[in-house]
């Protein structure tokens, strides 16, 4: 196959909140030095979150917050020449937001609102940057076509990234329909495989959120063989140490070794 005629695969990565600037910047370098060996087959963005507004707990740590948290952004597309995506929270913070980074997320338990998707969209059309929007865990694959038709009215679906992210399934456990890619991308847009929070256990400790990193790899290769573009994969140094998602996110030394695997699926699919 020839590698310069297929398009590039999509991994953004990084921590699952901002702790620090220096954290996120050691982050970010760190994978682009794991990515260079891999030249434009990757395309690598930087994610990491101001403010993580679904926690389990009122005590959990939420984030620096908008002000501190853009700032630590524009550091690292500074220092790293990486771009950065972050989630949105509020319809009112989109334009502020998409001024920043290069990708706009909208989370899942906000996917529906048509407000949040309007706001990001329009504000992703005027910043020359891309939305991406994550599959509630009560929808369908199939209902995240209102969510294109909603954001196309301002933003041509090239820009447009749909996230599976796993549907709830009983108490405490999230399961990956393969067959959501397919039917997300025959929308005209891509599909992204969460590969992290898919293997969350949403409130499965009591007072935070429990899960299985060892599952991470396994369903991931299933999700690039079903046709994903790309994953969202937190990552951080110390993971049993990270301040959210410390059960789920990778170790940050790991993630090379998945995308390298990843890859290998991805050319030949």
């Amino acid at each position: 196959m020839d590698d310069s005629t297929k398009d590039p695969f999509l991994l953004f990565s990084g921590p699952c909140v901002l702790e620090s600037e220096q954290l996120a910047i050691d982050v970010a370098m760190s994978l682009k030095e794991q990515m260079t060996g891999l030249g434009t087959k990757v395309k690598l963005t930087f994610k990491g979150s101001f403010d993580k507004a679904n926690r389990t707990s009122i005590d959990s740590y939420r984030g620096p917050g908008i002000e501190k948290g853009l700032k630590i952004l524009e550091a690292v597309k500074a220092k790293t020449g990486l771009p950065v995506i972050t989630d949105f929270h509020l319809p009112e913070q989109a334009e502020e937001v998409a001024s920043v980074v290069d990708t706009l997320q909208i989370p899942a338990f906000l996917c529906r609102q048509t407000d949040m998707i309007v706001a990001g969209a329009k504000a992703c059309a005027k910043h020359d940057s891309t939305l991406k929007v994550k599959k509630g865990q009560f929808l369908s694959p199939e209902e995240t076509k209102n969510i294109v038709d909603k954001a196309v009215n301002f933003l041509m679906k090239d820009r447009i990234l749909l996230t599976e992210r796993g549907s709830s399934f009983g108490y405490n456990n999230l399961i990956v329909d393969m067959a959501s890619f397919s039917i997300m991308k025959s929308f005209g847009v891509r599909a992204i495989h969460d590969a992290t929070h898919c293997v969350q256990r949403p409130g499965g400790l009591g007072n935070k959120t429990g899960g299985k990193r060892e599952q991470i790899l396994v369903l991931a290769r299933a999700a690039v063989a079903a046709g994903a573009d790309g994953v969202f994969m937190e990552c951080h140094p110390n993971p049993e140490k990270a301040l959210s998602d410390a059960s789920t996110c990778l170790e940050l030394s790991k993630v090379s070794g998945v995308i390298n695997s990843l890859l290998k699926i991805y050319e030949v699919v």
